[in-house]
């Protein structure tokens, strides 16, 4: 069988090839991790978006993002509730408090949400089966997927021991568990019924939300109706649809946060490292082989031949330097995931963008490789 040539000369140098394999997985290593951890954060930024039962979301003009929440009047829920195809209106309320480990007593900050658990707002799984605990009295359920700095509640609950600690120097007590996870903006989780809410928070006037949940009749207009809410209350609030909803928290990570610009630029250093040891392997291979061009252009092959040659090696080094690199880029995901709940995870279609991203990045490298074939005149051999 005949072997291509592009591969007898990248093959040939035993180290080069090495060296150029592992120049290539780490640069795809490094798009990986960058891009991974940017869906992570987009991905854990939208849980509680996701589990809300809503149809139209409101929330004040002066909030840029729910980790950081800021607060509006509720008369506006009245007032939505004065257009017509709006079923319900109901506040939901944010707040950070510091949790005290109740083990260790070490005090971590812990994101509180709360809304009237007579209402169907939220569809977190164990929600539903531990809801009865909410309407208690300084009772609430804990995020089993939130950090373990928090104490080992979850396997308290789990062998039915009841969980007493304090939580804004409040004695409160946890009974249930759901399931949400961690973010880049929070650690742990707790819920509880609004009642609580305004016995933690006592510096929180009562009529003060955080967001407002519409649910719409089942024949409602949804884009009517949010145009209609939008000329008719006041311009402190915005009106969102579920989408926009999320769209809005996604924009303030991706651009108003230093942590999606430095992810982006990651994936662009890591393709940028890539195409420079792409073009340093390339570059060496055709300069180590030029009387060996010169003396087939002499024998009368063309130069597109040779420009097809490194175009090739350019694509086979694509490939044999994306594998190992997605194969330690799958292992560090199921690490990074066990160690920060965070949902990052090996998909096919991050794959193939990598490994377009690679295609690109070594044929770019080829093609600025490839002048140096120009240099391979037969007269300055012979």
């Amino acid at each position: 069988m005949k072997l291509p040539l592009a591969w007898l000369q990248i093959s040939y140098e035993k180290m080069r090839l090495l060296i150029a394999i592992a120049g290539i997985g780490f640069a795809d290593l490094l798009m990986f991790m960058q891009i991974g951890f940017r869906d992570a954060l987009l991905q854990s930024s939208m849980r509680l978006h996701t589990a809300l039962n809503g149809d139209i979301f409101i929330i004040s003009t002066q909030t840029s993002s729910i980790v950081a929440p800021q607060t509006f009047s509720q008369r506006r829920l009245y007032e939505a509730m004065g257009v017509k195809g709006v079923k319900s209106a109901n506040p939901f309320y944010i707040t950070l408090a510091p949790f005290k480990n109740p083990d260790t007593g070490a005090d971590r900050t812990i994101f509180v949400f709360a809304y009237n658990p007579n209402q169907d707002l939220v569809n977190f799984s164990g929600i539903e089966k531990n809801k009865q605990f909410l309407l208690l009295q300084d009772t609430y359920l804990f995020d089993q997927k939130s950090r373990k700095d928090f104490g080992p509640i979850g396997e308290y609950i789990n062998q039915k021991k009841t969980v007493k600690t304090e939580l804004s120097r409040r004695q409160i007590t946890i009974k249930g568990l759901f399931s949400m996870g961690s973010s880049f903006g929070a650690d742990g989780n707790l819920i509880t019924s609004d009642v609580n809410f305004f016995r933690l928070v006592k510096n929180r006037k009562k009529g003060l939300i955080d967001i407002g949940i519409l649910q719409l009749e089942d024949d409602a207009n949804l884009a009517q109706i949010e145009a209609v809410l939008k000329e008719k209350l006041p311009k402190d609030v915005h009106i969102f649809s579920k989408k926009e909803f999320m769209a809005y928290e996604q924009n303030y990570w991706m651009t108003r946060t230093a942590i999606g610009f430095v992810f982006t630029l990651g994936t662009v250093m890591g393709f940028i490292v890539g195409t420079v040891i792409v073009y340093q392997i390339l570059y060496t291979n055709v300069a180590d082989h030029l009387p060996e061009y010169a003396t087939m252009k002499a024998m009368g092959y063309k130069e597109i031949y040779f420009l097809v040659v490194v175009f090739q090696q350019s694509i086979i080094l694509a490939f044999v330097g994306f594998f190992p690199g997605m194969l330690v880029s799958r292992f560090l995901y199921i690490f990074t995931a066990k160690s920060t709940g965070l949902p990052i995870a090996m998909t096919l279609y991050r794959a193939i963008s990598v490994l377009i991203l690679t295609l690109i990045m070594c044929i770019i490298s080829g093609s600025i490789a490839v002048k140096k074939l120009s240099d391979a005149d037969p007269a300055d051999i012979f």
